[in-house]
């Protein structure tokens, strides 16, 4: 029987053993194991073998065709054993996968159940599962797996990718993030990634969770803009400001292109309008029908009241809100939307929060407005509203806070015919009470400077006067008084910034040779009095503390700054030099005080030509004259007529004086004198009559006197004089 194949023997005993059962049929299940071991059988072909045989056998015949195998592979102790384990085993294996496989449904169900995004990513970076949250949230899912780096999503990849550098240092991150969906939209994503240790050789994993903060971030951002533009309105000072402040901080929260405010000031007329927004300034005039007809409908609205106004129905979208402020008349505001969109709660509740501080800034800052205005007034009621000599310009600059009028002042007063009393002060303090100190002590120079009193005495008597003048203690005053022929200049400091010289091809000089203390301070003896020379060409420049105290550094380097701009100015004309030393001086945010300057450029010295009077010395003539009216300070268009008349008068000397003659002489004389100039033309020859009824010549004379403030003709027989005075005030 040995030599029969196991295949064949082993079919033939299992249906012996099924038919008669008994050991014998065990017994031969035995041998054919012990054969088959030794043919090299392997079990698998045994437990195959058996299985094809029995897998057609009822459940009442399969115990004993086990215990027949069992006994064939007796030879095969353990294997055997093992695989009779392993039947066992495979039964409740397969109930336990059948149980795993529900679990992995179920766990599959709960994770898309969950509001909250959920990503796997593997060591590479790269995501390889998401759950249903994930792909509403970035418009990114399963089907579209895996996602490798970079993902889809991201708007910022550097910053993106330094967090995931973090997170394979630290394991774990977690982070705000912009991200962009996949439809386009921009949204806020709050990100959360852990790593997981994973089995075997595949390293670590990573699990995150992914939040979308979009609305809360919105909410948080809308709550954060009213406590700003509250905070900002509360401090501004024209209604232009407080519409700028509302569109820099709502644009960006619910995407104003513009705002508008329409103000009803006076029955019958146009309302006043303001908008921030738009490059040019607009009129009521200006605005479209539709926001016409809106705004009027507003005045019909109770205060406070917040409305969406669109043209496509009640449902929108709309064109932007119109809101009815409270407390400061009928003014409405709207608030114009970049493009028409639908407007959510969150937005209606925005602007109904703030439009109650929008009421109260307004009113603040009309209030203000009218305040302004009358300081405003003031302050030019108390400054000369005359032009000053020629060779003079005067600046006042008040500080930025546009209330606080200062005490400063300065006065150019003329005294005589040759002298100019100039006169810069700054009283303590700030205020409508500074103010009308500095009033009363102007008016008190003014009047001391007329009656003839020299600088040292007009301060002594200035501090009479401020003794009984609340508010006057220390107040400081610089006096000179210039005497315009000479140049020299008498003057004395109480308590005064130094005045500046800057003479051609010279350092800038500080005037400090009379200086005593401020008003109303108890003093030692009379104030004392220093004279200075101003050479033809120089500047001189009074000034008060505001234009060169900082906070944060000395006064000195202030006043060596100044005197720079004066030296590099020394031939420019004393409103070029005032111009300048403004501009140059200003901080960055404004002055925070008051500033009143005082330039004086000596205008050069006489100018005098001596020529003969023939027609080719006209040009010369004119080149002259316009060279020194400029150096003078003259006006431009001023200086061009009176080189205009200049040239008529001396076409006059030679087409007459010499008639019939050999040419004579023709002397031009132009000098500064008091608030003008004068200019004077001599000949020596004959004087003729001018015609009284002048048709195409004799012109000239009439045209002086148009030009001019005084002609005056002196002709004799040896000489003709014309003498022309021009007034700058």
């Amino acid at each position: 029987m040995a030599d029969v194949p196991f295949h064949q023997r082993y079919p033939a005993a299992l249906r012996r053993h099924l038919d008669t059962g008994g050991e014998a049929g065990l017994a031969a299940a035995a041998e054919i194991g012990r054969e088959a071991l030794d043919a090299r059988v392997g079990v698998v072909e045994i437990v195959d073998c058996h299985f094809q045989l029995t897998e057609e056998l009822p459940a009442a015949s399969r115990p004993a065709a086990v215990n027949f195998l069992k006994k064939t592979l007796a030879a095969f102790d353990v294997a055997s054993r093992g695989f009779a384990d392993g039947v066992e085993r495979y039964e409740e294996q397969r109930a336990r996968a059948d149980d795993l496989e529900d679990r992995d449904a179920f766990r599959a169900a709960l994770v898309n159940s969950l509001q909250e995004g959920f990503f796997v990513v593997d060591r590479d970076g790269t995501i390889v599962g998401v759950n249903e949250a994930f792909e509403v949230i970035t418009g990114c899912g399963e089907e579209g797996l895996p996602y490798r780096w970079p993902y889809p999503w991201l708007v910022d990849q550097d910053e993106a990718a330094k967090r995931l550098a973090l997170l394979v240092k630290q394991g774990s991150i977690q982070a705000e993030t912009q991200i962009r969906h996949r439809d386009g939209r921009l949204t806020w994503a709050e990100v959360s990634i852990n790593s997981v240790t994973a089995g075997g050789a595949d390293g670590d994993a990573y699990v995150g969770t992914i939040r979308d903060v979009t609305a809360a971030k919105a909410s948080a951002a809308r709550e954060s803009a009213v406590v700003r533009l509250a905070t900002a309105v509360g401090i501004a000072t024209s209604v232009a400001e407080v519409l700028d402040i509302v569109l820099e901080e709502l644009r960006a929260a619910i995407d104003l292109s513009r705002v508008v405010a329409v103000m009803w000031t006076r029955s019958g007329a146009d309302p006043e309008v303001q908008v921030a927004g738009s490059p040019e300034p607009i009129s009521w005039g200006d605005l479209d029908p539709f926001l016409q007809a809106r705004f009027t409908e507003t005045r019909d609205w109770p205060p406070l009241s917040v409305q969406a106004i669109g043209t496509a129905g009640p449902s929108g979208p709309w064109l932007g809100i119109m809101a009815v402020l409270s407390g400061v008349g009928p003014t409405a505001l709207w608030l114009e939307n970049a493009e028409p969109r639908v407007i959510g709660g969150d937005d209606r509740l925005l602007v109904t929060t703030l439009v109650g501080h929008l009421s109260l800034a307004v009113q603040h800052v009309r209030q203000f407005e009218i305040a302004r205005e009358a300081s405003s007034t003031l302050q030019r009621t108390m400054m000369p509203t005359t032009k000053p000599p020629v060779g003079f310009a005067v600046r006042y600059e008040p500080a930025a806070s546009p209330l606080e009028i200062g005490g400063d002042w300065y006065d150019v007063l003329a005294v005589g015919d040759r002298q100019i009393g100039i006169v810069v002060g700054d009283c303590v303090g700030s205020g409508l009470s500074a103010a009308a100190v500095m009033g009363q002590l102007r008016s008190s120079a003014r009047v001391l400077l007329v009656n003839g009193a020299s600088p040292g005495r007009l301060l002594d008597e200035l501090d009479s006067a401020a003794a009984l003048i609340a508010g006057a203690y220390c107040t400081t005053v610089f006096v000179g008084i210039v005497d315009v022929d000479t140049g020299q200049m008498a003057y004395s400091s109480a308590g005064h910034i130094p005045a500046l010289l800057a003479v051609p091809g010279g350092s800038p000089e500080r005037l400090t040779g009379a200086t005593s203390v401020p008003l109303a301070v108890q003093k030692a003896g009379p104030r004392p009095e220093a004279v200075t020379f101003l050479a033809p060409g120089s500047t001189l420049m009074l000034y008060t503390d505001g234009l060169v105290e900082r906070r944060e550094e000395l006064v000195d380097n202030g006043i060596r700054r100044a005197g720079e701009v004066l030296a590099e100015t020394i031939e420019s004309s004393a409103d070029v030099v005032a111009d300048a030393v403004l501009q140059r001086m200003v901080p960055k945010d404004g002055f925070d005080d008051d500033v009143a300057i005082v330039v004086y450029r000596r205008p050069p010295a006489p100018l005098v030509i001596d020529v003969l009077a023939t027609p080719d010395q006209l040009s010369g003539i004119r080149a002259q004259i316009a060279g020194w009216l400029r150096a003078t300070g003259i006006p431009d268009d001023l200086g061009g007529d009176i080189v205009l008349v200049v040239n008529e008068a001396c076409t006059n000397s030679i087409e007459h004086a010499y008639r019939g003659a050999t040419p004579g002489r023709m002397v031009v004389c132009a000098e500064a004198k008091g608030r003008g100039i004068s200019i004077r033309i001599t000949d020596f020859g004959s004087w003729k009559l001018p015609d009284a009824n002048p048709r195409t010549r004799g012109r000239g004379v009439p045209l002086m006197r148009a030009v001019s403030g005084d002609v005056f003709l002196d002709g004799t027989s040896t000489g003709t004089t014309v003498t022309m005075n021009f007034e700058l005030s």
